[in-house]
């Protein structure tokens, strides 16, 4: 597949250049052009038709927002990337409603920006040239970190059709295992030392499981120190 072409719209010069250098890191990307507003930022879009724009929200002249629903109701075939220092929900959800492929927020890694366009271009990889997709193919385009329980098992181990930068499917397995066997819950030391890994690591896997609703935690309050948190399925 040939390079994505990125347009980027951005008014502070300062950031464009960082995010120009941040993106052109990424492998099978290529910044073809930069604007300072919305207005140009739009015209641009007409004229070289890139295959996504990155986006502030905050710019003189036209602002993203306004700029994002200029690009929708015109149904220009672009995909749009959000940074922004926008982090109140009125503006979050009027940018989710209107069909952001993510929402990154300042300040941001590097590794943020990376991860997103490495999933953005699994994405227009597996969705060159196809016409028709099974509810398993859209799940792996549209949703990389889908979760789901394999019931054949009678451990219950987990099934996915990609795991994030750095997780190991059978640690996973591991933590939710050794949570599932602990009848009053396990803490992250718990966890650690029961399968032989750092602390770090098992809060890492055990956040992950929590945030998609493998595990529940419940906060500990003792008479000295800090809470702990207690993981339970």
């Amino acid at each position: 597949m040939d390079k994505i072409k990125v347009l980027l719209v951005e008014d502070d010069p300062m950031v464009r250049e960082v995010n120009r250098q941040f993106i052109e890191r990424v492998d099978d990307f290529q910044v073809i052009a930069m604007s300072s507003n919305g207005v140009e930022g739009y015209n641009k879009i007409v004229e070289l038709k890139p295959d996504l724009v990155i986006m502030d929200i905050f710019m003189p002249e036209q602002d993203g927002l306004n700029t994002l629903r200029k690009i929708r109701s015109n149904n220009l075939p672009v995909d749009v990337i959000t940074v922004t220092a926008a982090n109140d929900m009125p503006t979050i959800q009027q940018i989710l409603h209107l069909g952001v492929y993510d929402y990154i927020m300042k300040p941001f890694t590097f590794e943020r920006i990376q991860q997103t366009l490495l999933n953005y271009y699994k994405f227009k990889l597996k969705t060159k040239d196809v016409q028709d997709l099974t509810q398993k193919e859209l799940d792996e385009m549209i949703r990389p970190y889908l979760v789901e329980i394999d019931e054949s098992d009678e451990n219950n181990t987990l099934l996915m059709t990609d795991l994030p930068k750095g997780f190991n499917r059978s640690t996973l397995d591991k933590v939710l295992k050794f949570v599932k066997d602990s009848k009053d819950g396990a803490s992250a030391d718990e966890v650690a030392a029961g399968i032989g890994v750092a602390r770090v690591t098992a809060r890492r896997y055990l956040d992950f499981l929590e945030k998609h609703d493998f595990i529940k935690v419940d906060v500990h309050y003792g008479g000295v120190g800090r809470p702990i948190n207690q993981y339970f399925v």
